[in-house]
């Protein structure tokens, strides 16, 4: 779909942070940064929702090496979500918490952020450095 913006990232036209890719998976950060890490990992192919991914197995089997990867640098939790309203393209959503975050206190303050879709906004400078942390 052409003004499917996740397609749009997928084919090159808008700019990503990406952490993960292989021939029908990427993932990259959310440019909301629910947390910082926030990422989301889509298939390449548009389909509108999680549940409509006919290889439902293999992109579970990549949001889980994204996750246990984040889990190997160090963050203790990786929790996951999936919505489909505001991208109608199949998303699903890694939120890295490091230790002492057992309470979601970062999740949750970022909620707000998250929402408003502008105060969390990484910089090119910080987009970077995260990636290069992140990346597999």
């Amino acid at each position: 779909m052409s003004d499917c913006i996740f397609c749009r990232i997928v084919n090159g036209e808008i700019p990503s942070y990406k952490v993960y890719e292989d021939d029908h998976f990427l993932a990259f950060l959310d440019i909301s940064q629910f947390t910082r890490g926030h990422t989301l990992v889509i298939p390449k192919k548009h389909y509108e929702f999680v549940w409509d991914v006919v290889e439902i197995g293999n992109y579970i089997n990549v949001a889980q090496k994204v996750a246990q990867h984040y889990r190997t640098l160090g963050y203790k939790y990786v929790d996951s979500l999936s919505f489909g309203r505001a991208v109608q393209h199949a998303h699903i959503h890694l939120v890295p918490q490091g230790e002492g975050h057992s309470d979601y206190t970062e999740a949750l303050s970022g909620l707000d952020a998250f929402v408003s879709d502008s105060k969390r906004r990484p910089t090119a400078e910080e987009g970077n450095k995260l990636v290069e942390k992140l990346k597999l």
